[in-house]
């Protein structure tokens, strides 16, 4: 039979956990969303160089109560791209479900472990990424691309080690938390883990400061 004590700390535990769980979902909170900002962020597109966007289809599955949009960036002059994909909604379901799982649930093998990096932006402030390599192989193609990702809630970007329980602190005040992924491509020769060029470099910047400036409004 358990001691009383030790019923009162397991209804203690079961009851906190209920709690996160339902804050994690708004289940028991009415939030004042912002669905005109909402839009007007899935509708955002960047400014860099010569390049230029087009949606696509967004084959990436979503959580409950959250939505993505993703747009390819093509420079008219080089040809290079990169893929930016928005995700906005509760924050226990944009803090979950992170390239690192939902790439290999899509046919990719990861071919570089995630770690994080800090990216430089130009005003001299620093953004907290995570940055993963996978890759796909077909018969006729060798896809391997660089994907960074990480959150905000007003802005400022950060990469927590246990994303879920970090922004856990925040449901209460937080009615929508983004998360951005930057999706480059790697050479197929690529075996040690390759930095970045210049122009990567300046267009993970680019998207991290126009869209936080975004989010910020």
């Amino acid at each position: 039979m358990l001691k009383t004590t030790t019923f009162i700390a397991i209804a203690g535990l079961i009851v906190a956990g209920a709690m996160v769980n339902g804050a994690a979902t708004q289940r028991w909170t009415a939030f004042e969303t912002n669905p005109e900002k909402t839009a007007a962020l899935h509708a955002f597109e960047l400014r860099f160089q010569d390049w230029h966007a087009e949606l696509v289809p967004n084959d990436m599955p979503t959580n409950e109560r959250s939505t993505a949009t993703s747009r390819q960036y093509v420079s008219a002059g080089t040809g290079r791209s990169a893929i930016v994909t928005l995700i906005s909604g509760i924050p226990g379901s944009v803090s979950a479900h992170t390239p690192d799982i939902c790439y290999p649930g899509s046919g990719y093998k990861t071919f570089r472990a995630p770690k994080k990096e800090t990216v430089a932006l130009p005003s001299g402030q620093s953004a907290e990424v995570y940055v993963a390599d996978f890759e796909k192989k077909t018969a006729t193609k060798h896809d391997r691309v660089r994907v960074r990702w990480t959150w905000a809630a007003a802005g400022n970007w950060v990469a927590p080690d246990r994303p879920r329980w970090q922004f856990a602190t925040q449901l209460m005040k937080v009615p929508v938390l983004y998360k951005v992924y930057v999706v480059t491509g790697l050479a197929e020769a690529a075996d040690a883990r390759p930095e970045d060029d210049a122009v990567t470099r300046a267009f993970v910047a680019a998207t991290l400061v126009q869209y936080g400036a975004a989010i910020a409004e």
